[in-house]
């Protein structure tokens, strides 16, 4: 039973990350018609809709009122985080390719990391620390041809990778009210409270019209992108219900590996419609090094051996 059980969350966290793999590849051939606050609009929309179906049919609805009572101001915070992070990394494929934006986003469950320590209290293991310099080192690597340009310009490669990088910073902000609501709530009914609160935060802005102008390709990039945030939200939280959280985590990180073997494989089969990841040799490196880091940050402790205990000197000695 605990073997199938197993199986099932690798199975979970393996769809997790080719979802999430696929995702900005979609989301960069729906950005040629709609504006980024539209699709991420679209997709709060749609995720509100079906997780708030599926808890009515799982009679697990939140109540709003109990729940805005109690944890307004974690819910805020946890709020401006997801939807910051939805809208800045829509905002960076406008710029990057959807390779460059998945590698940069991994800087989040480090900073979530650092954010653990300093705000929670939790304490830094040697294989996350191991994992965190691993990780700035396959960075390095992966812009090794814009390193320059990255630090003495402020060209729209420059300007996208920031965007990249506030994404990730604000998703840090997620993170860790999402791990103080856990304490006192469940996943689904966590996340369908910010998917409301981020749909009705985004409706000012969006303009649903600009859809009208979309073509066959573009409805099935912005239905898979709304599909996305559901099924790879929803395997990620039944992936850590089935198995250990590393374990999850570890695989989770591959998502980087698929963008960029997706990326390869459309621009041979569609070369019109699909550009192959930007990278020299040393690039590919860097991305290998920075997935090695995250999943090292995640698993690390079972690779490394354990340290050292001196022994307690007695009176005899």
């Amino acid at each position: 039973m605990l073997r199938q059980q197993a199986t099932i969350g690798c199975f979970l966290a393996l769809l997790t990350a080719v979802f999430w793999g696929a995702l900005p590849i979609a989301m960069k051939q729906a950005l040629e018609v709609l504006d980024p606050y539209t699709i991420v609009w679209f997709r709060f929309v749609s995720a509100t809709l079906g997780l708030g179906l599926w808890l009515a049919w799982r009679r697990g609805l939140p109540s709003p009122v109990l729940l805005w009572r109690n944890y307004r101001a974690l819910l805020l915070v946890a709020t401006l985080g997801l939807a910051g992070n939805f809208l800045l990394f829509n905002s960076a494929l406008q710029y990057l390719s959807p390779a460059v934006v998945q590698v940069v986003i991994q800087l989040a469950p480090v900073l979530l990391l650092l954010a653990s320590v300093w705000i929670l209290k939790e304490p830094l293991q040697r294989h996350q620390g191991i994992g965190l310099l691993l990780l700035l080192g396959g960075m390095l690597l992966f812009f090794n041809e814009r390193l320059y340009e990255l630090f003495t310009s402020l060209s729209s490669y420059t300007l996208g990778v920031l965007l990249a990088v506030a994404a990730a910073v604000v998703w840090v902000a997620y993170g860790v009210a999402q791990k103080l609501l856990l304490r006192r709530l469940s996943s689904p009914q966590i996340l369908l409270v910010l998917y409301t609160l981020s749909a009705l935060l985004f409706t000012p802005m969006a303009q649903p019209q600009q859809a009208a102008a979309m073509d066959m390709r573009q409805w099935g990039m912005l239905l898979f992108c709304c599909l996305n945030t559901l099924v790879g939200y929803g395997a990620f939280a039944e992936a850590m219900a089935r198995w250990e959280a590393a374990k999850v985590s570890a695989i989770v990180t591959l998502a980087p590996l698929f963008t960029i073997l997706f990326l390869d494989l459309l621009s041979v089969s569609y070369p019109a419609l699909f550009t192959a990841a930007p990278l020299n040799l040393l690039g590919y490196i860097g991305a290998l090094v920075v997935v090695a880091g995250a999943m090292f940050s995640a698993i690390g402790h079972r690779l490394l051996p354990p340290r050292a205990v001196k022994p307690v000197a007695t009176e005899s000695d």
